[in-house]
């Protein structure tokens, strides 16, 4: 596994690993607890460093799950984990990013994660109601303290980033980003090089779409997300089988799979993107690593960066109630 570089220094794996679909999102979890504790473990073996978690996927069990995991080999991974909730009864009851609020998050956090220091705390997304300046002055009070090393956003736009960044540098931003959601083009993506921080894709692999395993057919289970996702209804996978049958024919050609050629494309954009695909299996694991190795000559990426403007593709990947959480 290559290393790549985030803002400020932070070196991860170039592939990391999110861990939301272990405890959310994606319907009945396939596995027991321990064969999560063990894909985690798989997961070092196979080179990943980069593990990416937060207090809301569960919520709070997630957290847990990560940190009994990885507490063997804490030396050897760093850990992100996101705050900016407000839960009433253990659900999520709105934003919450008040400093007060980002100092329990820490606290509580390093606990579940059975560690004494947070290599990377996102607010996960942006607050209107408290100015993004004491959102980063509270997590520079946090690294100041020895309880975080990086601060990170997610979702945020450029103009909250370079607010931030003024206050307490940012190391990353992470955000959607694949062969078919292409927002951060225009404008965090040049913003992050111009101050020289980090990207993190979410959804590297179109949360499923671009491995080639979700087509018209597929039918969602009870908690599978993508069931409420316009993208995903059967009209719009219908429409946007083009791209991923486009991709799955370059990959042939490379004898690699659709996801290492998507994977490939997001590492071939810059050296400081770090996708974070996430996984059940083992296996699947492997294949994303194995991502780093799958070479694009200059006239396949820019046919790939063509793609989507060409294809096309049809549906918003959130609803609106999280769209209206993005791009703030």
């Amino acid at each position: 596994m290559h290393t790549r570089t985030l803002g400020q220094g932070l070196r991860v794996s170039a592939v990391g690993l999110g861990c939301m679909g272990m405890s959310q999102s994606y319907g009945p979890n396939p596995g027991t607890r321990q064969d999560m504790i063990d894909v985690l473990r798989s997961a070092v073996d196979a080179g990943v460093t980069f593990f990416d978690t937060a207090e809301v996927y569960g919520p709070f069990v997630n957290e847990e799950l990560v940190g009994e995991a990885l507490q063997p080999v804490r030396d050897r991974v760093v850990l992100a984990t996101k705050f900016g909730w407000r839960f009433e009864n253990g659900n999520v009851a709105g934003l919450d990013s008040r400093p007060e609020r980002i100092r329990i998050v820490a606290d509580e956090s390093l606990r579940r994660l059975r560690t004494d220091v947070i290599d990377l705390f996102y607010q996960h997304r942006v607050d209107p109601d408290v100015p993004i300046e004491e959102v980063a002055g509270a997590v520079g009070e946090l690294v100041q303290a020895g309880k975080v090393k990086h601060f990170g956003l997610s979702e945020a736009s450029a103009a909250t980033i370079r607010r931030a960044h003024a206050v307490f540098p940012v190391t990353a931003v992470q955000s959607e980003y694949s062969l078919w959601t292409r927002d951060p083009e225009a404008e965090v993506l040049p913003t992050l090089a111009e101050l020289g921080i980090g990207f993190v894709p979410f959804s590297p692999l179109g949360k499923g779409f671009l491995t080639g395993t979700v087509g018209r057919d597929t039918k969602f289970t009870e908690g599978d997300i993508r069931a409420t996702i316009p993208r995903f209804s059967e009209e719009n996978r219908t429409a946007n089988q083009a791209l991923v049958d486009h991709v799955a024919r370059l990959a042939d050609a490379k004898a690699a799979t659709p996801g290492q050629v998507a994977l490939a494309w997001l590492l071939a954009q810059q050296p400081w993107i770090v996708p974070i695909p996430g996984t059940r299996r083992t296996a699947r694991v492997q294949e994303n690593a194995v991502a780093t190795q799958v070479a694009l000559s200059a006239d396949e990426r820019a046919d790939l960066d063509a793609l989507a403007a060409r294809i096309g593709v049809h549906g918003d990947r959130y609803n609106q109630f999280h769209l209206g959480l993005v791009g703030r």
